[in-house]
Protein backbone atom coordinates (compact mmCIF):
# COMPACT_ATOMS: atom_id res chain seq x y z
CA UNK A 1 0.00 0.00 0.00
CA UNK A 2 1.17 3.54 -0.70
CA UNK A 3 -0.27 6.39 0.62
CA UNK A 4 0.70 10.17 -0.91
CA UNK A 5 0.38 13.60 0.38
CA UNK A 6 0.28 16.89 -1.42
CA UNK A 7 0.60 20.28 0.59
CA UNK A 8 -0.60 23.68 -1.47
CA UNK A 9 0.44 26.87 -0.40
CA UNK A 10 -2.26 29.21 -2.02
CA UNK A 11 -2.48 32.35 -1.94
CA UNK A 12 -5.84 34.40 -3.19
CA UNK A 13 -6.01 37.43 -5.43
CA UNK A 14 -8.71 40.32 -4.11
CA UNK A 15 -10.45 38.67 -0.90
CA UNK A 16 -11.03 41.05 2.39
CA UNK A 17 -12.64 38.51 4.64
CA UNK A 18 -12.48 35.15 5.79
CA UNK A 19 -16.32 34.62 4.44
CA UNK A 20 -15.06 35.39 0.97
CA UNK A 21 -11.72 33.17 1.44
CA UNK A 22 -14.23 30.04 2.69
CA UNK A 23 -16.39 30.71 -0.80
CA UNK A 24 -13.08 30.10 -2.76
CA UNK A 25 -11.74 27.19 -0.45
CA UNK A 26 -15.11 25.22 -0.57
CA UNK A 27 -15.32 25.02 -4.11
CA UNK A 28 -12.15 23.79 -4.23
CA UNK A 29 -11.92 21.00 -1.85
CA UNK A 30 -15.59 19.91 -3.36
CA UNK A 31 -13.76 19.61 -6.58
CA UNK A 32 -11.00 17.81 -6.13
CA UNK A 33 -12.84 15.19 -3.49
CA UNK A 34 -15.30 14.62 -7.09
CA UNK A 35 -12.94 14.43 -9.86
CA UNK A 36 -9.72 12.28 -7.98
CA UNK A 37 -11.57 10.74 -5.25
CA UNK A 38 -8.95 12.09 -2.69
CA UNK A 39 -9.24 13.04 0.92
CA UNK A 40 -8.86 17.02 1.31
CA UNK A 41 -9.02 20.03 3.78
CA UNK A 42 -7.90 23.24 4.46
CA UNK A 43 -5.36 22.80 6.67
CA UNK A 44 -3.43 25.74 7.04
CA UNK A 45 -4.06 29.67 7.11
CA UNK A 46 -7.44 29.19 8.64
CA UNK A 47 -7.41 32.81 10.03
CA UNK A 48 -5.55 34.51 7.26
CA UNK A 49 -7.57 36.21 4.50
CA UNK A 50 -5.52 35.82 1.50
CA UNK A 51 -3.82 32.17 2.11
CA UNK A 52 -4.37 29.03 2.22
CA UNK A 53 -2.99 25.70 2.94
CA UNK A 54 -5.10 22.43 1.58
CA UNK A 55 -4.17 19.32 2.19
CA UNK A 56 -4.70 16.53 0.34
CA UNK A 57 -4.28 12.37 0.61
CA UNK A 58 -4.20 9.54 -1.90
CA UNK A 59 -3.82 5.94 -1.56
CA UNK A 60 -3.22 3.06 -3.77
CA UNK A 61 -1.31 -0.33 -4.28
CA UNK A 62 0.86 1.37 -6.52
CA UNK A 63 3.28 3.77 -6.29
CA UNK A 64 2.72 5.50 -9.47
CA UNK A 65 -1.16 5.74 -9.89
CA UNK A 66 -0.87 7.98 -5.92
CA UNK A 67 1.70 10.40 -8.21
CA UNK A 68 -0.42 10.50 -11.06
CA UNK A 69 -3.28 11.21 -8.46
CA UNK A 70 -1.41 13.92 -6.20
CA UNK A 71 0.21 16.00 -9.68
CA UNK A 72 -3.19 16.29 -11.33
CA UNK A 73 -4.30 17.47 -8.34
CA UNK A 74 -1.80 20.32 -7.84
CA UNK A 75 -1.93 21.14 -11.95
CA UNK A 76 -6.43 21.63 -11.12
CA UNK A 77 -5.50 23.68 -8.30
CA UNK A 78 -2.74 26.07 -10.11
CA UNK A 79 -5.56 26.33 -13.21
CA UNK A 80 -7.81 28.30 -10.75
CA UNK A 81 -8.11 31.63 -11.76
CA UNK A 82 -8.81 32.75 -8.24
CA UNK A 83 -5.55 32.01 -6.80
CA UNK A 84 -2.00 31.72 -7.37
CA UNK A 85 -0.02 28.29 -6.43
CA UNK A 86 2.82 29.51 -4.16
CA UNK A 87 4.42 26.38 -3.59
CA UNK A 88 3.14 22.28 -3.71
CA UNK A 89 5.08 19.94 -1.24
CA UNK A 90 4.93 15.89 -2.28
CA UNK A 91 5.55 12.79 -0.10
CA UNK A 92 5.02 9.65 -0.62
CA UNK A 93 5.05 6.55 2.05
CA UNK A 94 5.76 2.86 0.97
CA UNK A 95 5.38 -0.28 2.86
CA UNK A 96 9.38 0.00 3.62
CA UNK A 97 8.42 3.26 5.92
Amino acid sequence: MYVGTLELDVLFGDVRSLKQKRALVRPLVSELRRRFEVAVAEVGGRDLYRRAVVGVSAVSGEAGQVREILEACERTVAGYPELELLSARHRLFGPED
